[in-house]
């Protein structure tokens, strides 16, 4: 697994590529403090995870339409004050705070690697829909599919869920096709984005997780 590392804090960088280098199978191959050099970087390799700050450059558009022209993964330190939108939600493979710990790191890197998204949990400001409207779809989940977004939103793929909750992964695979339709979001970063931004929303999945737990 390669990874290009972007920050302006020389201290951040170091501290990262220290926690990396104890993975075998993970090399951060570039680091970088200025986005040209971030930019020659992403443009000179292919299949690496890009690890970025949100406050990195103020054109992330135009850095995620290079990462992916490449074919490169963008990974994004999220950044207090920060406002993350649907649209750029929906373009990112990871989503962590700088405060992130280091099994939480290395879990979204290699679920990235492997084709997959994470989100860290956390007070993320996303969906412009209002809470009624967003309690208005979720309402069209059945008790399943409310347990699913909840493992969704701790980070788990279909094969976790699937073996949490007794199933085939092929069934949680058709049982998001139907909730990313009732809900109207395009995949499991857009969903867990969805359920958290929402108190009402993020309530129920909070509720159905701990009953989930009572019964485990």
């Amino acid at each position: 697994m390669q990874i290009i590392l972007a920050d302006n804090q020389a201290i951040y960088r170091s501290g990262l590529t220290r926690v990396l280098k104890t993975e075998l199978d993970v090399e951060v191959v570039v680091q970088c403090s200025k986005l040209i050099q971030l930019q020659k970087a992403v443009s000179s390799r292919r299949g690496a995870i890009v690890i970025f700050p949100s406050s990195f450059t103020s054109e992330i558009p135009s850095l995620l339409d290079l990462v992916e022209r490449s074919g490169n993964r963008a990974v994004m330190i999220l950044e207090s004050e920060f406002v993350l939108d649907a649209t750029l939600a929906a373009r990112l493979h990871g989503v962590l705070l700088r405060s992130v710990a280091e099994p939480q790191l290395l879990d979204c890197l290699y679920r990235v690697a492997e084709g997959g998204r994470y989100l860290q949990r956390a007070l993320v400001q996303t969906m412009a829909a209002p809470d009624q409207q967003a309690s208005e779809a979720f309402k069209r989940l059945t008790e399943r599919e409310l347990q699913i977004v909840a493992l969704i939103c701790e980070g788990l793929k279909n094969k976790e869920i699937a073996h949490r909750l007794s199933t085939k992964e092929q069934s949680i695979k058709n049982y998001l096709r139907s909730i990313y339709s009732k809900v109207q979001v395009c995949d499991r970063l857009e969903l867990a984005l969805f359920a958290i931004h929402h108190q009402g929303l993020a309530e129920v999945v909070q509720s159905v997780r701990l009953g989930m737990a009572r019964t485990a």
